[in-house]
């Protein structure tokens, strides 16, 4: 997967952000891995300012502010492969995109079915039954 300008985050059906605004940096990974994660710049980070977004309204640019913040920044340095980590990172961002956007429905409460209480109760004479069976005989 190339990061070209045809490349989108989809967070919803209607709404798709470029990864072009995406703003990368590389930088080498820390801990043990020798020479291999001296030399390479496998650690990405990947930043999207929320505020400089162009392709989403105000409303849910305001949403995603309220909910995340002006900017979006992810680190990744999992793998070995910066290609991976850049995946990752994107896949990451898209994931925080959608959950900030998710608006849980109201419950309406409602009262049990006759039938559901009556299931219920059935159920727990059944369990009385049971323990009242456990018990040793009554001596008079």
């Amino acid at each position: 997967m190339s990061f070209g300008k045809d490349h989108y985050l989809f967070i919803k059906p209607d709404l798709r952000i470029p990864v072009s605004e995406i703003v990368w940096s590389f930088n080498p990974s820390g801990g043990p891995g020798g020479q291999h994660a001296n030399k390479s710049n496998t650690r990405v980070e990947a930043e999207l300012a929320i505020t400089r977004l162009t392709e989403i309204d105000g409303h849910t640019k305001s949403l995603l502010i309220e909910k995340i913040g002006e900017s979006l920044r992810v680190v990744e340095d999992s793998t070995r492969s910066q290609n991976r980590n850049r995946k990752k990172a994107v896949h990451r961002i898209e994931k925080i995109l959608i959950d900030a956007l998710h608006v849980e429905k109201k419950r309406k409460p409602t009262k049990p079915s006759r039938s559901s209480n009556e299931k219920r109760l059935q159920v727990k004479k059944r369990r009385s039954k049971l323990k009242a069976d456990r018990k040793p005989p009554e001596i008079n």
